[in-house]
């Protein structure tokens, strides 16, 4: 029996579902590699497909098993589809030697693939560099010499601490009306990342894909750092430059689907589709209208573990955040189950061929890393997904906290905040059965269709109201509950904390790509950090608080406690109150009542100072409680208590005497 049902007690009736995946796992692994074999010398395909410079001259290599003729077409043979044949070789694979100079750095080239009496154009699989041209809008593969190495300077660089993510997107973290680039993000946002104090980056849209307003998640070139932010050197440069910093970076990986596109992806390259999909129904995601892998074959493991030890290797990512997971496990892509019971993880529906992968994965990226970080988007919450393979588990570091934007989103929009339920809002944050990175809100909340948290509750008073001279109702609750939302959700609601770029001030209106619906205009596709730069707006005031309080959670360590311990609970006065890693996180979500000389429970038997409120001025508060004021404990029969000054939506945070003397 393995040690997830030790863990978890309540999966004992699945033992077997557990055995099943365990051992279709074992069987999958010695195919790949053999008794006893490593998956890091498996996951070698892009050191021997795709274009490769020899001392004279280029070989080139592609895997189409079902084609009946490969063909090499370009610049170099001034476009002539068939006059340079590739060479079938063993497995289905094709090879081609170009001698000389034949081949140049930048050479245009594609694939041209027979299939019986048809030939097609393709991007070639192994792609590290793919362009479109901006009179004609194709695209066209670059042929990309790496014989001559990017100059790390990071040898050593390794983070093992609880991750505080800044997620981000590459194109659009400039002011200007415009893709901006790798080089930008680099010297210009990279240090405000680590001012505010995250230790991780998570890069989204690096992967080659053909529709910009995809956010990257309709993947066509897996091999390939998307040009429209700049040359492979320069993701390089801005990896090399974070680590200089001391900050780790994560890819967005997309494994769970594929652009349907034959020219730009790798759908039907090789005139059939299941050379790396499942045929007919099967292949297709009912929602998203893209390819699905087939895990079982083990040319697409080669094809997508290889994938993983590319990114690592050659740019030196440091995990990978894996998207669409819960689509993956599922026959059904989880498309409207609400996994009420644990039957539902465990039954026919469980993908059992998609889960090994993630196992495989999992197993492959830590070897080659064993401190690189692994985190699942599933909002399922499968049991095990953050435990090790050997115990039956699947083997990630942690899951995003999924459910608890959905909870905010929902409680803001439908429910009066005087009316919130906290024991409910408790539940939410801290009912995870893994390790868990917490968020109030990411890239999914900004998007047009919904509203980051800061919009949807002051709406279109950030017009004209966000001036520091100007208090008005709805932006003094807005301020206040945008603050206290992230506090709480940070310190309580997970093992790690996300945020996307800009919502740490409360960046207005929505994320809207150019499109011909707008006049593929830039207007919401930017960051407009020129607000938080305006010593005279209320954005200022709301990143000082998410700095300060990221910096808290990193010095104070809380994640070292897994779980935040609850103090107090108290529905009529709107109060809650907790520890973690030392401190005291106290709450009042009432909007009209101040709590003067308020009792809450304490483990320690010594006076609390205020390390900082989200009344303080500097926050845009009103200055009510004084920084470094001591809260005096009070023994009683049911032990120890400290009091506080709680003004209406005001969140406090507080630190023993005695842990502060110490540093």
């Amino acid at each position: 029996m393995y040690q997830i049902i030790d863990r978890f007690p309540e999966l004992t009736p699945f033992s077997g579902d557990i055995d099943l995946r365990m051992e279709r796992y074992k069987q999958k692994r010695e195919q790949l590699v053999g008794a006893g074999g490593s998956l890091v010398d498996f996951a070698n395909a892009h050191n021997w497909y795709g274009f490769h410079k020899t001392e004279d001259g280029w070989v080139y290599r592609e895997w189409a098993p079902a084609a009946d003729m490969v063909y090499l077409t370009g610049d170099f043979n001034d476009w002539h589809w068939t006059d340079t044949p590739l060479t079938k070789t063993d497995g289905g694979s094709w090879e081609l030697f170009l001698p000389g100079d034949t081949l140049r750095q930048g050479s245009r080239v594609l694939t041209i693939v027979r299939n019986g009496d048809r030939l097609t154009q393709h991007i070639p699989l192994y792609a590290r560099r793919v362009t479109q041209d901006p009179a004609t809008m194709s695209w066209c593969c670059e042929v990309w010499d790496d014989t001559e190495k990017y100059p790390w300077t990071d040898d050593g660089f390794c983070r093992n601490d609880a991750p505080l993510i800044y997620e981000a997107h590459i194109g659009m973290c400039g002011e200007d009306f415009r893709i901006e680039t790798y080089r930008t993000f680099a010297d210009k946002v990279l240090p405000h990342v680590q001012y505010l104090g995250y230790n991780t980056i998570q890069l989204m849209a690096i992967m080659e894909h053909p529709y910009y307003g995809s956010f990257g998640y309709q993947v066509s070139s897996f091999y390939a750092a998307s040009s429209r932010f700049g040359y492979p050197d320069e993701l390089k440069y801005l990896i090399n430059k974070a680590h200089s910093m001391g900050i780790r970076v994560l890819l967005d990986v997309v494994h769970s689907h594929a652009v349907g596109n034959t020219l730009e992806g790798i759908n039907m390259f090789d005139g059939t589709e299941y050379q790396f999909f499942h045929s007919g129904a099967r292949g297709d995601h009912p929602a998203w209208g893209t390819k699905l892998f087939d895990y079982d074959k083990p040319e697409v493991l080669h094809f997508l573990l290889s994938n993983l030890q590319f990114w690592m290797e050659e740019y030196h990512f440091d995990g990978f955040r894996f998207d669409g997971v819960t689509s993956m496990l599922y026959h059904d892509h989880a498309l409207g189950t609400n996994f009420s019971d644990l039957s539902m993880y465990f039954t026919m529906n469980t993908d059992i061929q998609a889960l090994n992968y993630l196992q495989l994965a999992n197993e492959l990226v830590h070897s080659i890393k064993p401190h690189c970080l692994t985190i699942a988007e599933d909002m399922s919450g499968m049991p095990g997904m953050c435990d090790p393979i050997g115990d039956g588990g699947i083997g990630f570091d942690y899951r995003l906290g999924m459910g608890l934007p959905d909870m905010w989103i929902k409680l803001i929009k439908e429910c009066p905040d005087e009316h919130w339920n906290l024991g409910a809002i408790w539940h939410e944050l801290t009912n995870r059965n893994a390790m868990t990175v917490s968020y109030a809100e990411s890239h999914d909340q900004a998007l047009v269709g919904d509203q980051t948290i800061m919009f949807r509750l002051a709406g279109a008073a950030m017009y004209d109201q966000m001036k520091k001279d100007c208090h008005t109702p709805v932006i003094d609750r807005a301020m206040a509950l945008h603050k206290m939302i992230r506090l709480l959700t940070l310190a309580a609601g997970g093992n790690g904390y996300l945020d996307f770029m800009g919502n740490e001030f409360g960046h207005p209106e929505w994320i809207d790509f150019p499109r011909e619906g707008n006049g593929n205009s830039f207007m919401y596709c930017r960051r407009q950090w020129s607000l938080l730069f305006d010593p005279s707006l209320k954005y200022q005031d709301l990143g000082y608080f998410d700095r300060d309080m990221v910096h808290t959670a990193s010095y104070y360590r809380i994640f070292d406690q897994c779980w935040p311990d609850i103090k107090w609970i108290h529905e009529d006065d709107k109060v809650i109150a907790f520890e973690r890693g030392g401190l005291l996180f106290a709450f009042n979500f009432s909007p009209d009542r101040d709590h003067a000389d308020y009792a809450i429970p304490v483990s320690r038997g010594e006076d609390y100072e205020v390390l900082f409120t989200s009344d303080d001025g500097i926050y845009g508060g009103f200055g009510r409680i004084a920084r470094g004021a001591h809260s005096a404990f009070t023994p009683g029969m049911d032990g120890n208590f400290v009091k506080l000054y709680m003004p209406a939506r005001t969140c406090v945070v507080l630190c023993p005497k005695s842990l502060r003397e110490k540093e």
